[in-house]
Order: structure tokens, then C-alpha cells, then sequence
């Protein structure tokens, strides 16, 4: 398992700065808590709690993620040394929580442990007889999405590899940096006109999911020579348009969206902090057919591949000093400017606890700086989850997974 560098007395270092993408969701959220939820849902019978702490106590000790506090004054993590098991892994009981919608609302709203220990915590939900969830949760100023898929694994999986690699770091492009830059250069222009989602925000969330074999998406991809990913984002495309012809009887405009990447190199898969950055795509919701919107999304993330420009977004945000980072990254996902983040994570192998199996994977996070929604893609194994949290005042956004699947059905009819 990958450590921090070790400091001179042989222990993980007193303190770690936090980092530009780090402040910028502490800016976000206001210092409150904006949390990170991996949930894992299982059939058959559910460990009890205690055998629950008994493996998170063996694992802890060797995850160095999960030794560290914000302190928020400070903009840094601080090293704790003692970590009270008992108080990070807690149980609840959602007997009726068929869908596990019940229980990614519990995880979004359930308060977070105070700033004077680490942010972290693990949860056990009893749900309908047979059925539970594991759930990881931390602070998304502390963690992103990959971070909290590797250190999920590593703290409850019976093994505690067999996640995606990490990317390699490649050179930027001049194209990658142009459009890194404009993307900066636009978070300072106008508003972006988003009728969907634009709107007064009620702080309050709402989640829906659906699950589809991931077997349907690749071979869909393979029908039009697209990925996983471009399948995913053109049946959203799909799908927020038919919802909002339906609504309005009116055509959507392209749909601003930030797409999250991972930067996380090998070696920093259990290193505190946010390890990713954004770029803006437009969702082309004003095309009138799936095939059509499946055809423009492939041409444009094949331009960003190209001109990667992950590693664009990174190299400029290493080269600009963090406070002016942080506050150009809260500009980036701002309801101003985008409907909010839509994010493809793949956990790689399924998930094993105490020799059961997890069924399905989540990632979840809330909304926070004016955005409306954050949709997600999370793939284990065979089996992808389509998660949409979104803002109350979006009254019939529980509709999008349905109408999602709507839109692959016909991709599949070609």
C-alpha cells in the first residue's frame, strides 16, 4: 500500500498543506461539510457492526487518508495520531429504503464529526430483509471520488487491491492549454443560459438512481466507436432534453456541464486531498435525436483526449498561486456558469466484505455554490449506476434516470 513520504522520526508528516482544489471546495461549501459518499449494496445476509469495526480498525492504521483533520483556519490537514474506531463507524436501519435512495439521502444530510477528528466515517444501513448498504463518507475539501474509491476499497474489501490504475502524467498540448485558458476566461464572463436548471436553490437534495448492465454501454459504444463515458453523456443529453420538452414544450439549449477528472498519479492513491480537476462541456440537449447527440459528444471528448486536457487544467493550476486558483476553481462549478458536475467513476472489481459481494456501487456528492444537480456514472465489475442528487426546486428530476434509459434503448436500436 502506497504512504506518504515519511518525515524524520519514521511517521507520516505532521501536517500536510491543502491544495488548490482543496480551498476551492472549502470555498464552495462555505467551510461547512461538503460530503463524499461511496455506498456498496449487498445481498444477503449483513455483518454485524461489530465485525463492521473490527475490519476498519485492522485496516486504518495502514491508510494514511484516514489520519488527517482540516483545519480549516489553518487551509491545512493535521496528522492524528489516535483514532477512535467506535465513533467512526456508526449503524442505522432503513427497513423500507427498497431503492437505496433513502439511504443516499441519509448519507448527504447526516452531520459529519466535529473538525477535532478525522473526516471520515462508515456506515452499516440495515435496509428491506436481505439487503444492506456499506457506506464510506468523507469531506469532499479532504477527498474526491477516486481518492474515496481507493481508500473505500482498501478500509472493506476483503481485497484491498484490485482498483483502476492511476493515470500517468503526459505533457499538455498547446490546443489542451488554449482550452484550459478559455475555460478560466469564461468562468469570469457571463451567465450561461441553462433553463433546465437554472432557477432559486432550496439547499435541500433529492436522490434517484437506476442500474444497468455495464455490459449494455460497452456494447453500445462499440456500435457507434465510442466509450463508456460518451454513451453515458450522450443519453443524458438525451434525456434532460425530452424532460424539459416535456415540462416546457420548448427545446433546451447545449447544456454547460463540468466534467470531473482525476489527476491522481501512481503513488498518490492514499495521500489526503483532491487530486482532480474540471473542464466545461456542452451537452448537446437541442439535438433532436440520441444518435445525433452520441455523435457530437464523441467529437468533443475525443478533442479534449487529444489535446489532453486533463493534464492542461493541471499543469496551470501547479502553476497559479492557490488563492487565486481555489477562487477561479468555485467560478469553474458555479450555478452561474454550469448545471453542475457530471462525473464517470469506475471502481474496477466488485467490492467483497466478509465474502459477500456488493451488487451495485454509488458515488454521491451534494450540491453546493448555486448548482442544482451532480450526476454520476459509477461502475463496478458488470453493473453501472446512474446517481442523480439534485436540488428540491428541480420537482421532477427523479424522472432523468428513467428517461436515461430511454435514451439508451433507442441508441440501442441504432
Amino acid at each position: 500500500m502506497t504512504r506518504l513520504r515519511l518525515g524524520r522520526d519514521g511517521r507520516l508528516p505532521p501536517s500536510v498543506t491543502m491544495g488548490t482544489v482543496d480551498v476551492a471546495f472549502h470555498l464552495a461549501a462555505h467551510g461547512r461539510v461538503l460530503p463524499v459518499v461511496f455506498a456498496f449494496e449487498f445481498d444477503g445476509r449483513a455483518p454485524t457492526l461489530d465485525s463492521v469495526r473490527e475490519r476498519v480498525a485492522e485496516r486504518v492504521h495502514g491508510i494514511p487518508s484516514l489520519h488527517y483533520r482540516i483545519a480549516r483556519d489553518r487551509l491545512r490537514y493535521l496528522r492524528v495520531d489516535r483514532i477512535a474506531v467506535d465513533r467512526h463507524v456508526h449503524e442505522a436501519r432503513l427497513p423500507d429504503d427498497t431503492d437505496g435512495s433513502a439511504t443516499s439521502r441519509l448519507m448527504l444530510s447526516r452531520p459529519m464529526g466535529a473538525d477535532e477528528g478525522p473526516h471520515w466515517d462508515v456506515w452499516l444501513v440495515h435496509g428491506p430483509a436481505g439487503r444492506h448498504t456499506l457506506c464510506y463518507r468523507t469531506d469532499h475539501a479532504f477527498q474526491d471520488g477516486m481518492g474515496a474509491a481507493y481508500t473505500a476499497r482498501a478500509l472493506l474489501g476483503d481485497d484491498p487491491d484490485g482498483g483502476p490504475a492511476p493515470l500517468p502524467r503526459r505533457r499538455p498540448t498547446v490546443l489542451g492549454l488554449a482550452g484550459s485558458l478559455g475555460d478560466v476566461v469564461g468562468a469570469f464572463g457571463a451567465a450561461t443560459a441553462k433553463p433546465a436548471f437554472d432557477g432559486v436553490c432550496t439547499g435541500r437534495v433529492d436522490v434517484s438512481h437506476t442500474d444497468v448492465p455495464l455490459a449494455r454501454l460497452r456494447a453500445v459504444g462499440a456500435l457507434y466507436g465510442a466509450t463508456v463515458t460518451d454513451v453515458f453523456l450522450a443519453a443524458l443529453s438525451h434525456a434532460v432534453r425530452t424532460w424539459h420538452l416535456k415540462e416546457t414544450g420548448a427545446a433546451h439549449p447545449p447544456l454547460p456541464v463540468a466534467i470531473p477528472m482525476s489527476v491522481r498519479a501512481p503513488g498518490e492513491e492514499h495521500v489526503p486531498g483532491n487530486r482532480m480537476i474540471t473542464a466545461r462541456m456542452l451537452l448537446p440537449c437541442d439535438e433532436e435525436s440520441p444518435q445525433g447527440a452520441l455523435a457530437r459528444v464523441v467529437a468533443a471528448t475525443g478533442r479534449m483526449r487529444t489535446a489532453r486536457r486533463r493534464d492542461a487544467m493541471r499543469l496551470l493550476l501547479a502553476a497559479t498561486p492557490r488563492s487565486v486558483g481555489a477562487r477561479v476553481g468555485v467560478r469553474l462549478v458555479h450555478g452561474r456558469l454550469v448545471a453542475g458536475p457530471v462525473s464517470s467513476v469506475n471502481f474496477g472489481t466488485a467490492l467483497e466484505h466478509q465474502g459477500l459481494t456488493a451488487r451495485r456501487a454509488a458515488v454521491l456528492t451534494s450540491v453546493a455554490s448555486g448548482i442544482r444537480s451532480v450526476i454520476t456514472l459509477t461502475s463496478q465489475h458488470d453493473t453501472a449506476c446512474l446517481s442523480v442528487v439534485h436540488d428540491e426546486a428541480l420537482r421532477t428530476a427523479d424522472e432523468l434516470p428513467d428517461l436515461w434509459l430511454a435514451a439508451l434503448l433507442e441508441l440501442e436500436r441504432r
